[in-house]
C-alpha cells in the first residue's frame, strides 16, 4: 500500500487574491479583501509547535467536523462559513479576529489539571476549588481564556479583567463572546451527549465582520480543538484514578511527553516513523467517525493541490462570476 499523500504548506494564486496568512495548521488567503479561503493542511501543532510530516487526511477530517459543527450552532451564533468546496476547504467572509481565544472547561483537564498539580488554585483570574482531583467535573464550566500568539509563540493565559483592561476586547464585546462561548459549550455538550462523549472542554475564536456583526470563525468542536472523553466507565475510571479513555489530540501529547518533549527550550522533537504517522491518522479517522456518527470517506490525495484549485475556481464560478 503507498502512503497517503499530505498538504503540509500551500502556494495557491487564487483570482483577486490580496495576501496569505499561515497559522500552525491552516492557510488562509483572502480575496478581494471581502472573503477568505480557509484550507485545513494536515500539519499537527503541539505544545504550540509544528510537527515536521503531516498526518494523511487530519485536514479533511478537521475541516468536515468543523462544517458540520458551525451549521449545528448556527441558530445559536453567526458563523463566517459560506461553503466548502473541497474537503480541505473552507470559504467563507472576512473578518478582524479577536486577540483572544475563547477556552472553556467543563473538567479539570490538561492544561489546567497540569496548572493545578503545580499547586495553582488559580486559572486566569478564575478560582478552581480545593480537592479536586485530574479529569474532575468543574461545579459550573469555567472560561479561561488565552491571548492568541503569534506563530511559533505560546498563547498565553489571560483574566476577563486584564484583557478588557488592556483594550485587547471592549467589555460590550467581551460580555457577548462570553455569553456565545457558553452557549455553544452547552449545545457542543449536548451533542457529543448523543455520540456517547463528554465534551471536557474546547476554545472557540471569533471575528466581526466589516458590518460589526461578531461571529464564530476558525474551527470547532473538533479533536485539535477540543477535548473528549468516552461517557461509558468515565465515572468507574474516576473512582479508580484511572487515566480517561479520550477522544482528543491529547494522545499525541502524552506521546511527546513519554519522548521528553514538551516544547521546551532545548528539548529534541522525536521522530515520527511512517507507522506512528498512520496510527495517527487512524485515531483522527476513529475521532471523526465517534463525533459524527458518520463513517468517514477519504479523499482522493493524488493530488491534493490540483484538486483544490479546481474545486475553488468552481467555487467562485458558481458563486461569484
Amino acid at each position: 500500500m503507498s502512503f497517503p499523500s499530505t498538504i503540509t504548506d500551500t502556494n495557491f494564486e487564487f483570482p483577486h487574491q490580496t495576501k496569505v496568512y499561515k497559522g500552525k495548521v491552516r492557510e488562509v488567503y483572502s480575496i478581494k479583501d471581502d472573503l477568505l479561503v480557509m484550507i485545513a493542511s494536515d500539519r499537527l501543532s503541539a505544545f504550540d509547535v509544528v510537527m515536521p510530516r503531516g498526518i494523511p487526511y487530519k485536514g479533511q477530517i478537521l475541516n468536515q467536523i468543523a462544517t458540520q459543527m458551525m451549521k449545528d450552532t448556527e441558530d445559536l451564533v453567526p458563523n463566517w462559513l459560506l461553503g466548502t468546496p473541497d474537503p480541505n476547504v473552507a470559504i467563507g467572509y472576512q473578518c478582524e479576529p479577536f486577540k483572544v481565544e475563547m477556552v472553556i472547561r467543563g473538567y479539570m483537564s490538561g492544561h489546567a489539571a497540569r496548572e493545578y498539580k503545580a499547586g495553582k488554585r488559580m486559572i486566569c483570574g478564575v478560582a478552581m476549588p480545593d480537592g479536586m482531583k485530574e479529569n474532575d467535573p468543574f461545579p459550573e464550566p469555567i472560561i479561561t481564556p488565552a491571548t492568541k500568539a503569534e506563530q511559533g509563540d505560546h498563547d498565553e493565559d489571560i483574566s476577563k479583567e486584564d484583557i478588557i483592561a488592556r483594550g485587547i476586547v471592549s467589555q460590550h464585546d467581551y460580555e457577548i463572546l462570553e455569553k456565545y462561548t457558553r452557549d455553544l459549550f452547552k449545545r457542543g455538550t449536548e451533542l457529543a451527549e448523543k455520540r456517547g462523549l463528554i465534551l471536557v472542554d474546547t476554545k472557540y475564536e471569533f471575528g466581526k465582520t466589516k458590518d460589526g456583526v461578531i461571529v464564530l470563525i476558525d474551527e470547532i468542536h473538533t479533536p485539535d480543538s477540543s477535548r473528549y472523553f468516552y461517557a461509558q466507565g468515565y465515572q468507574e475510571r474516576q473512582d479508580r484514578n484511572e487515566p480517561q479513555k479520550q477522544l482528543s489530540k491529547e494522545f499525541v501529547r502524552q506521546w511527546l511527553i513519554a519522548n521528553d518533549f514538551q516544547g521546551l527550550e532545548g528539548q529534541t522533537l522525536p521522530e515520527m516513523d511512517d507507522e506512528y504517522i498512520l496510527s495517527v491518522s487512524e485515531r483522527y479517522i476513529e475521532l471523526y467517525e465517534q463525533i459524527t456518527g458518520k463513517k468517514f470517506e477519504k479523499a482522493d490525495t493524488s493530488n491534493i493541490n490540483k484538486r483544490i484549485k479546481s474545486n475553488v475556481a468552481d467555487w467562485f464560478e458558481n458563486n461569484f462570476m
